[in-house]
This record gives C-alpha cells, structure tokens and sequence, in this order.
C-alpha cells in the first residue's frame, strides 16, 4: 500500500514542486528574521528618534537663520523622527540582511563564484556606508552653505523637517549607489561582459554620463553634481585598476588568443591575396596567350 501511494505521488507530478516550496518556505523565514532585527534595532533608536534628527539636521542648521527648522504638518514632528528611526534601524541592519540574501543564495553557486562574491558583498557593504559619510560629511556642509548663500534679501530660509529628511534619505541613497560603481565594473568584467582596456577605451563616455546621473540625482546646483560625478569617475577608475588585479590571468589568456585569432586571420588574409594574384595571373595568361 505504502509503495502504491509513492509511486502515485511520483506519478502525479508532485515531487518537483517540493524543492520551490521549500525555497519559499526558506525564504520566508529569512525574510522574517529581517523584519525582528530591524525591529529590535528600532526599539532603541525610537526612544533616541530626536537625538537622531537632531544629529542629522546639524549640517543644515549651523548654516539657518537662528539654527531652527519648521514642522508644517500636525503630525509631522512625531512620524518625522519615528521614520528616521526606522529608516535608521534598516541601514544598520543592512549588513545582517545581505548576510541573509547570501545565505539564501550562496547554496547554488559554484565555489569559485563563492570566492568572488563574498568579498564583493563585503566590499559593497563598506562601499555603501562610505558613500554616506562621505556625502554627510563633506557634500552637506558645501551644499547648504552654498544655497543659503544665494537667499535673496528680506528673504527668511525655513526648511520642513520632513522635507528636509526626504532629501537627506535620497542623498544618502544615491552617494551610497554610486560608491558601488567598482563592484559594479569588477562584476561586468567577471561576467565576461566586457575587459578593462574596453571600459578605459570607454572613458569620456563613463565621465559624461556620470555628470548626467550626478545632475539626476543632486539638487539643481553644480557643488552637489560635482561631489557626485567626480567620485563616481573615480571610483570607477580603481574599479578598473582592481579588476586588471584580479583577473589578470584571465586578461592575458584572453590578449593571447586575440592575438592568435589576428596572426590566423592575417595568414588567411595573405592567402587570400595571394590565391587572387594567381587567379589574376591564370585568367590574364588565358586571354593572352603569348
């Protein structure tokens, strides 16, 4: 009886679809995992919601008319540091939640791309955080200073805290994206997409278009679009100059057969030339005889 139901069960089709529910089932619980760290992270940084906006809206403030913001909405100076705090608790937890996509992968790649990718996933990690010190840090103070200069007289410049977060959120997110410009580079020469003297033959086309996505993501003023566009080109740069290190053998295999491909072409070419010429000769010896 036990045997006739198995191979009923086999028969029906069944069996296949255990291993893509036992995936989503996996996922779930990943997923789930995620949702209580970030939960207990934002416990804590809740009680310290306004020390956090606090800190935050500091390179803006030092630049503003008596240090104050405005809060429009009724609600506002509530759900404004709520969301930061929360927003907070997930870029902290950013690390533990690539860990969890990694282990929900890493189980069907091969070794080798085991070996690359989790370095990678390190280094984006790093890469992302630095982006946002970096526009914290260095881009806010240029940027502010440089707006509130151009306030026109009898003019009072008062900013909305949430607003003000909006913009913050989104410029953390788009120097964060563009540090990942070298995994970016060392992924599409992994892939076999491309090789590093291709994307430096590339380059002017690589400046430009970081000018262009610096002048998408950055407020209309040329300070923020240059503190983009110029990281960006150079990071793309070290992306280049690793990416040669890294597969560097692979580089030279693939320079040695497109030189054996071009020494055989040119063989074939001189042949060719050659067989003509003859061909020539023959049908000029037909008509002329003498």
């Amino acid at each position: 009886m036990t045997d006739k139901t198995t191979n009923q069960a086999d028969n029906s089709g069944n069996e296949p679809e255990q291993p893509f529910i036992s995936h989503l089932i996996e996922l779930r619980d990943r997923l789930l995992r995620v949702v209580i760290v970030v939960g207990l992270l934002f416990i804590p940084l809740f009680y310290f919601a306004n020390d956090l906006y606090a800190w935050l809206s500091e390179p803006l403030l030092r630049y503003l008319p008596g240090g104050r913001m405005l809060a429009i909405d009724v609600i506002t100076p509530i759900f404004t540091p709520l969301k930061l705090a929360l927003v907070t608790a997930v870029f902290i937890g950013i690390p533990y939640i690539l860990y969890q996509l990694w282990a929900f992968i890493a189980p069907g790649l091969y070794q080798h791309e085991k070996r690359l990718a989790l370095p990678l996933l390190v280094s984006s990690i790093i890469l992302f955080y630095a982006g946002m010190a970096f526009a914290y840090y260095v881009v806010f103070p240029l940027v502010f200073e440089f707006l509130t200069g151009f306030v026109p007289a009898g003019v009072e410049m008062a900013t909305d805290i949430a607003r003000y977060l909006d913009f913050v959120l989104k410029m953390f997110f788009a120097f964060g994206v563009a540090f990942e410009v070298p995994i970016a580079t060392i992924l599409l020469i992994a892939a076999g997409l491309t090789t590093p003297e291709k994307l430096a033959e590339k380059r002017p086309y690589i400046i430009v278009g970081a000018f262009v996505v610096g002048m998408l993501l950055t407020p209309p003023d040329v300070i923020s679009q240059i503190m983009l566009a110029l990281p960006m080109w150079l990071l793309f740069e070290a992306g280049i100059f690793f990416a040669r290190i890294l597969f560097k053998k692979r580089i030279d295999d693939l320079e040695r057969e497109t030189a054996e491909e071009e020494r055989e072409l040119s063989e074939e070419e001189m042949e060719a030339e050659l067989d003509k010429a003859i061909e020539e000769e023959e049908q000029l010896n037909k008509k002329d005889p003498l």
